[in-house]
Formats: C-alpha cells, sequence, structure tokens
C-alpha cells in the first residue's frame, strides 16, 4: 500500500529500537511531527520532501539524557541544554535537581520553556535546589513533604492540559516534574547533620507522590552495604522498585564494589533484583574506569546511562551522552544494551514510555543517527584515569519532534584540563594500582 507523502524519510541506515524488537537496515519515515512507518522499501504516494541516507550508520530513537543540569544562569552548575545537548543528538534531558520548591517556576518558565530540547526535571528535596550546589549551611532549609508534594501536583496539572500534537513548539504545560531528587554527601549536608532527615523526606516525598527518587549517594554517612544505619536506612537499601540509584560507577566512599574484595555489595545486587534503577550519571567525579570494569566483570550493567551534564564535565570528563555511551561500549556493555539505556528505558523510568523512546508508529518523531569509528583515543574518566577506546560512537544527524537540528562537535578528548582531575584521585576507595598522574598520557 502506498503512504502518503513524508516530510522525512531515513534510509540504508541501520535500525535499532529495543522497544519495538527492531534491529537491522530499514527505513523510517517521519510527517507532522510523528512517526509515520519503520519497515523496509517504504512506497509514498509523492516523493518525501526530504530523504536522509544513513548508509554506514545507526538509527534510534531520540536520545535522553536522565541526568543533567540545565538550570543556566540561575544555578553554578546550570549548561545550556540545546548547544551541549540537543546538538550532540540528545531530544530529551531531565535536570536532576538542579530547582527546588521555591526555584522550580522559574526552570520551567526560563529554561524548559524557551529550549528546543524537552526538558523535565527532577525537584531537589532543598528548598533552594542546587542555586549553591549544596545544603551546607544550617540556613538552607529542606522541603517540607507537603511543599514537594504540591509541586509535583502543581506539575501534574500543567502536563494534564497538555500534548506532544497538540501543543506549540515547546509549551510550559508540557513540562512537569518527573521524580523527586536527594543529595546524599556530608559535604552537602552541613557536615552530615542534614542528610538522615534529608533522607527521610525525599524516601516519604516520592513515595507519596507516586514517582521515582533519585538519589546521589557519595561520600555519605549513610551506608551502602547490608549493615543499615541511622534508624534502618541505607542506600540503596531503602529504595523502592522503580527509585533510581545515580553515579552507580563512583569510586569515592559510598561506591557499589566492597573496597575490600572488589565485589559488588550483595544488598545492591538485591536493590538491582527488586527494581531500583542504576544510572551512571558520570559527571565531574561520578564515572571510574575501574568501578565500571570491575561491574563489567561481574555483569552489572547500568539500567540508564546518563551523563550528569554540569558546566565542570561538559568540557570532559562526561562531554556529552554518545561518549558516555562510548565508555560503556568500550567496557564490553553490548550496543543493543547500551541503545535501550539511553532510550526506552529512562523513557520509561520518567513515566513518559508511552509518548518517546520508541520508533512506534504515531509517537513524537524523536530520531537520533550515531556512527561507531575506529579510533585510538585516550579517554579520561572522573579522576583522569585513562583507558585507549578503540570504537567511539559520534552524532550524526538529530530530528526533535520531526525538525532536523545541527550537530556540533568541538570538544578535545583527553580535557585540556586533566591534570586538575588527578587532585581527588587519592580520595577514592576503588581505583587502579597507578596514580594516572604519573602515566604518560602522550
Amino acid at each position: 500500500m502506498l503512504l502518503e507523502i513524508a516530510d522525512v524519510v531515513i534510509k540504508n541506515g541501520h535500525v535499532i529500537d529495543p522497544a519495538n524488537g527492531i534491529d537491522g537496515v530499514t527505513e523510517v519515515a517521519m510527517k507532522d511531527g510523528k512517526i509515520m512507518a519503520v519497515g523496509d522499501n517504504l512506497e509514498f504516494q509523492h516523493e518525501p520532501l526530504q530523504v536522509f541516507d544513513a548508509k554506514g550508520c545507526l538509527v534510534m530513537p531520540g536520545l535522553i539524557d536522565m541526568h543533567t543540569h540545565v538550570y543556566q544562569y540561575a544555578t553554578p552548575l546550570g549548561v545550556n541544554a540545546d548547544e551541549t545537548c540537543l546538538s550532540r543528538g540528545v531530544t530529551t534531558v531531565v535536570d536532576a535537581g538542579s530547582a527546588g520548591a521555591t526555584t522550580f517556576q522559574g526552570l520551567c518558565k526560563y529554561v524548559a520553556e524557551k529550549s528546543q530540547t524537552r526538558v523535565f526535571a527532577f525537584v531537589h528535596v532543598a528548598n533552594h535546589g542546587l542555586s549553591s550546589a549544596g545544603c551546607t549551611k544550617e540556613g538552607f532549609s529542606t522541603c517540607s513533604v507537603i511543599h514537594i508534594n504540591q509541586i509535583i501536583g502543581h506539575n501534574r496539572e500543567w502536563g494534564a492540559h497538555s500534548s506532544e500534537e497538540g501543543s506549540q513548539k515547546h509549551p510550559l504545560t508540557e513540562i512537569f516534574t518527573v521524580g523527586v531528587k536527594v543529595r546524599l554527601s556530608w559535604h552537602v549536608s552541613n557536615n552530615g547533620a542534614n542528610e538522615l532527615e534529608s533522607y527521610r523526606r525525599a524516601l516519604a516525598a516520592s513515595k507519596k507522590a507516586r514517582v521515582p527518587l533519585m538519589v546521589h549517594h557519595a561520600i555519605s554517612t549513610i551506608p551502602t552495604d547490608d549493615i543499615a544505619g541511622h534508624d534502618g536506612l541505607s542506600c540503596p537499601g531503602s529504595l523502592m522498585k522503580g527509585d533510581i540509584y545515580t553515579h552507580c560507577f563512583s569510586g569515592f566512599n559510598g561506591t557499589i564494589i566492597d573496597p575490600a574484595t572488589k565485589q559488588i555489595y550483595s544488598s545492591v545486587l538485591a536493590a538491582h533484583n527488586r527494581g531500583v534503577i542504576f544510572d551512571v550519571g558520570h559527571g565531574r567525579g561520578s564515572f571510574s574506569w575501574t568501578v565500571a570494569e570491575l561491574c563489567a566483570s561481574q555483569d552489572f550493567w547500568p539500567d540508564v546511562i546518563s551523563t550528569d551534564l554540569h558546566v565542570d564535565c561538559q568540557k570532559g570528563p562526561a562531554y556529552d551522552l554518545p561518549t558516555v555511551m562510548t565508555k560503556m561500549l568500550h567496557v564490553g556493555m553490548p550496543l543493543n544494551e547500551i541503545i535501550k539505556a539511553v532510550t526506552i528505558t529512562p523513557a520509561t523510568v520518567i513515566g513518559w514510555g508511552d509518548t518517546i523512546g520508541s520508533l512506534s508508529k504515531t509517537k513524537v518523531a524523536d530520531v537520533t543517527v550515531l556512527r561507531e569509528e575506529a579510533c585510538s583515543i585516550k579517554m579520561e574518566d572522573s579522576q583522569g584515569q585513562v583507558r585507549t577506546v578503540e570504537k567511539r560512537l559520534v552524532p550524526v544527524a538529530v530530528w526533535r519532534k520531526g525538525e532536523q537540528h545541527q550537530i556540533s562537535m568541538e570538544d578535545v578528548i583527553p580535557c585540556h584540563n586533566i591534570e586538575a582531575l588527578y587532585m581527588d584521585w587519592d580520595k577514592l576507595v576503588v581505583k587502579d594500582k597507578q596514580n594516572p598522574q604519573k602515566e604518560n598520557l602522550s
């Protein structure tokens, strides 16, 4: 049967759509901002308006970065979502707690509403979010459970009155909170004094709102292992199915690897088995080659791959989502699992799996084209430990809601400030035997 005229047809590419079990060379057609058809030798009544030849490339649903910081200018960490994410093939980002209850509406109005990139957000348990990049003083307040749920409820009402097909380019009503975020680190919680109460409130708020809790757990007074700490709370031991343990490959105190045995803690495996989501969240300090390799050797792969992109890691060591995907490819994660971890899995985790994350017919036409290139590049982790990568995923093209956007690749790997990464190496509890500062990077 002849199809109507398409706006865009992508031909000759290897299409990988884990949500629909598609893995092979075929065609993708888009019309009016939606997926029109996926199949072999598509025929149309009239020539498509655009034909894109993806020969030698991978075609997939638009990439989703579930951990970013895009509250630009309002927080010290914020980056521009369009310049750092959409231009690298990422069509959807989730801001991970840059805004709290008192600053959340600004994130919606001044970032989400104005971005070409689709933006969602986790609301931070701290009232001010990350406006000071932490809760370091007694004067910084933690939101009440009621206040957090008011924010989530208000934004759900916005979302209920909107749809991708009936809205303007990027309406405020399309954007709402998808979860709660808490940072469990002693140095951002008044030397740990606020940590336990913040954790309690975050657990209660997310449970009451029936949304996932994303937990940053590193250098924390809340234990990782099987022995629960204060009031029986541990992390990830106290997390429920659908909650998110981010920075899962950190090498600092709080790592999922037992430093003594180099095995994954049984509490981590138990959490994973009951449905807790493990997320890479690379960032400036939270990805260790050593930890990733130890986990790979034990067949433990992250459910979600994300960047934790912010101003201190956008030019290294995280760079962008395809680069973090490349690192997972290097440690042996299967390509199809990598693509699943940046498409349908994060879409489902944030409750948007019925709209994004797949190439299903009538779904939003978010499509990314990547190329797998042979290379020989030294890539650093968050503490300057280096591995030589021989295969790399690079963005080639991207469509957000059927509209093509420009790809931009500017960064140099390894980053120019790699020596600054060495400063934290001695603080790692799981690390390479050799101090990276002594290695020759030439």
